[in-house]
């Protein structure tokens, strides 16, 4: 009896190359789409905005002047900017389940599920597009911060790496409100739940204070929390703050992947 010959590995390659592609592709399809919403919404840009605006001068102000929490060296406004940007990246993306609930009950959802696409995918270009989304706000602290005369970088590679570090934050974040989302099913309840995690997630990190500062207990979870890495990561490129960004972007990358994945394995129940 004759066996069938296998495929050549140039042609195994050559499909998984074509694969991988073809997943990209529709991931940076599902983002665009996400992102074309924006237009029939613009003020949603300004309004975000505004928030980060008030820590940044308010607080980081009163703070710098009251000198309540050493940071060396480094001016406390300066310290504070980056921890800003990612606080920013976290409001915006903790509460993106309520769209997906939204489109649940609206019945977009199922009509993308049914689609050839896999969830996955789908799950990535909305989280992608939430990292997109808070570039903006990303550039109105940094505006802000250079005019109250924080001593920013202006490297454009660093800018470049700045804004991937705030998209794959933004990414796992809104991930996780979408997991969270899939469990929950209801808007009302989501949007509980994000109030009462939002705040212990940014105190838990280091964009206020140092995590030498921190109590032994709180030190554990900041050590676990994606929020202070990224954090770390925008001291490092903003202000010039030594980290290890081998870590930081690995915690990062790590952290999106994983969330794209529960978040899509939740998507059917939510759509059920």
């Amino acid at each position: 009896m004759s066996v069938a010959p296998a495929a050549p590995p140039s042609a195994w390659a050559e499909t998984r190359l074509r694969a991988t592609t073809r997943l990209f592709s529709r991931i940076g399809t599902f983002c665009l789409v996400e992102l074309q919403k924006l237009r029939h919404d613009r003020t949603e840009l300004i309004t975000r905005a505004i928030q980060p605006i008030l820590w940044l001068v308010i607080f980081g102000e009163t703070f710098s002047r009251i000198r309540a929490i050493p940071t060396g060296d480094v001016p406390y406004l300066d310290y504070l900017a980056p921890g800003i940007i990612a606080q920013s990246a976290l409001f915006v993306a903790i509460f993106y389940g309520i769209q997906i609930i939204w489109e649940r009950d609206a019945g977009i959802l199922t009509k993308l599920l049914v689609t050839p696409s896999p969830r996955s995918a789908l799950v990535a270009g909305k989280a992608f597009a939430a990292g997109v989304r808070t570039i903006s706000q990303a550039i109105v602290v940094l505006i802000v911060a250079a005019l109250l005369g924080v001593s920013l970088t202006w490297n454009p590679l660093k800018i470049l790496a700045t804004f991937g570090v705030v998209v794959l934050g933004a990414a796992f974040f809104s991930c996780l409100s979408m997991t969270i989302a899939g469990l929950v099913l209801r808007r009302d309840r989501l949007m509980g739940i994000g109030q009462a995690i939002t705040m212990p997630l940014f105190f838990a990190s280091n964009a206020l204070y140092p995590v030498s500062l921190m109590p032994d207990w709180l030190r554990v979870i900041s050590h676990v929390n994606p929020l202070t890495y990224e954090v770390s990561a925008l001291r490092g490129l903003l202000i010039g703050q030594p980290t290890n960004y081998w870590l930081d972007f690995g915690v990062l990358i790590v952290a999106a992947v994983l969330g794209i994945c529960a978040a899509a394995w939740l998507l059917s129940r939510l759509a059920r």
